[in-house]
């Protein structure tokens, strides 16, 4: 993925969405494309908390825009690029355009997904506390879920707040804008392929899970749930 030389100035932006490891802003001189910033304290929080032989494999592993940059030169996604097949990728993806140089330290760019009326896209889990897991986004979830086995895309956990709904050919689709890629030893064990099969599929019976959980009355946290 390429780096941008240039400096962008987000000085006087506000950021329109923040986790606990990222702002994310809009890119002021280029519509369509939002820019992943870092929240350092969060990172050096959490390595701080680290056991002390984690702490030995540095900070990179924590930075969720390298462990991005990374998921992106998975396997999977180079083959299709390399074999002319790079528009499957972006289905159910963000466009990613690599780290960019900000006046808030490097960012990674990609692809803006708007809703109809030119907001950010609605996350999955905000739809589902106000419609439930209703009929369009079954078909769209079981669109995606199709997508990530023909592809055999990684991804960590699918977590409804990691995803994003926008329309596409007149009908809701999912998109997957935090979480993509696997740990470093799941990477290395995808290239046996029964072995990638199994596990998209134990990603695929969890994000189901998920979203029956996000629509229970939530009387058992998640971790909880996981032990039935």
């Amino acid at each position: 993925m390429r780096t941008n030389t240039a400096v962008i100035d987000l000085s006087d932006q506000t950021p329109f969405a923040s986790g606990y490891n990222r702002h994310c802003y809009l890119h002021p001189d280029t519509p369509g494309r939002c820019l992943k910033v870092i929240r350092p304290e969060n990172i050096e929080a959490r390595y701080q908390r680290q056991m002390p032989l984690k702490k030995l494999l540095g900070k990179s592993r924590i930075n969720d825009n390298t462990q991005e940059q990374r998921a992106h030169r998975q396997s999977a996604i180079v083959s299709l690029i390399k074999h002319g097949h790079e528009s499957s990728v972006w289905k159910h993806l963000p466009r990613f355009y690599g780290e960019t140089l900000t006046s808030l330290g490097a960012a990674n760019e990609s692809e803006l997904l708007l809703d109809d009326h030119g907001n950010p896209a609605e996350t999955l889990e905000n739809y589902l506390k106000q419609h439930g897991f209703d009929a369009p986004i079954k078909a769209a979830s079981e669109r995606f879920c199709a997508w990530l086995e023909a592809t055999g895309i990684l991804t960590r956990n699918l977590l409804p707040h990691n995803l994003v709904i926008a329309q596409r050919n007149n009908q809701p689709e999912l998109f997957l804008v935090d979480g993509l890629g696997a740990p470093d030893a799941q990477n290395q064990l995808a290239a046996i392929p029964a072995w990638r099969k199994r596990y998209i599929t134990r990603r695929i019976n969890r994000f189901y899970k998920r979203i029956a959980w996000e629509l229970s009355d939530r009387k058992q946290t998640w971790e909880a749930s996981q032990q039935l």
